[in-house]
């Protein structure tokens, strides 16, 4: 099996950013920047061993965008998402393929990333995944295989950069995956770090946050969102209240499933 890192990023001065973040492996790369312009580019790696990259400006905007994009210039095998903060492990290729051996009925295997909110990995053992535990899912720890993944793409209304709504897009994504029958697995297994640098789009716990995250929920499940609401409203109160009322941020969750509802 070939592996693909599809890494999105922002005003890149070349494709020789993706030894910094301990990229082996063949890449995508969508830099966004202020040109458009494509190449396809035989680079050695640390060890001298050749990587296929294909490195890709674009003056288009959005995360979500930026992952369709490399998705769709994608040809191997296995892909794995990738922001510009992550630190791959150096083993990390070999335990995501040997990840997709031992589970040849996955179509996505949900992977560790460690950072300063999450030390551990969300679950100690290896997990079928539902519409439950992938609400904890950071987007770089998702890896699929390309060919399952057909027809289905990020929600360029979602995430950073978008046009209208802050966060969630991988949440939508690992639903609509859901949806459509196929298989996800959480593997405890660490491919990466992520490096403590600014959120690119949380300003706090605002109004268009809670907008935002109504409107994520709304696009995940009609029905199901009133439960993910509540849940939200209530078991991150402790992380808003500073900030935010309960029942504003009720309000405004609410505010944004039903704006997200009447656009569809």
């Amino acid at each position: 099996m070939r592996l693909q890192v599809l890494l999105s990023a922002m005003h890149l001065k070349d494709a020789g950013y993706i030894d910094t973040l301990n990229i082996t492996s063949d890449a995508v790369v969508i830099n966004q920047c202020d040109r458009n312009n494509e190449e396809h580019i035989k680079r050695k790696d640390t060890e001298g061993n050749d990587r296929d990259i294909t490195y890709i400006e674009t003056t288009d905007r959005g995360l979500s965008r930026s992952r369709n994009t490399a998705i769709d210039r994608a040809d191997a095998d296995i892909c794995i998402l990738c922001d510009n903060d992550v630190e791959y492990m150096s083993d990390y290729k070999d335990s995501i393929i040997n990840s997709f051996g031992r589970h040849p009925d996955a179509d996505i295997i949900v992977f560790y990333i460690k950072r300063k909110e999450k030390p551990v990995p969300n679950y100690p053992e290896p997990k079928r995944m539902g519409y439950l535990s992938v609400l904890k899912i950071f987007s770089p720890e998702i890896a699929f295989r390309r060919e399952s993944i057909k027809g289905i793409r990020f929600d360029e209304r979602f995430g950073a950069g978008s046009s209208r709504y802050l966060m969630g897009e991988e949440n939508i994504f690992l639903y609509d995956c859901l949806k459509k029958g196929l298989k996800i697995y959480y593997e405890p297994v660490c491919i990466a770090t992520l490096r403590e640098e600014p959120s690119t789009w949380f300003k706090g716990y605002n109004r268009d946050f809670f907008i935002s995250r109504g409107a994520n929920y709304g696009a995940m499940s009609a029905w199901f969102s009133y439960i993910l609401i509540w849940q939200f409203a209530l078991r991150k109160r402790n992380e808003y209240c500073g900030e935010m009322k309960t029942g504003d941020a009720l309000k405004y969750m609410f505010e944004g499933r039903r704006e997200l509802l009447k656009s569809r």
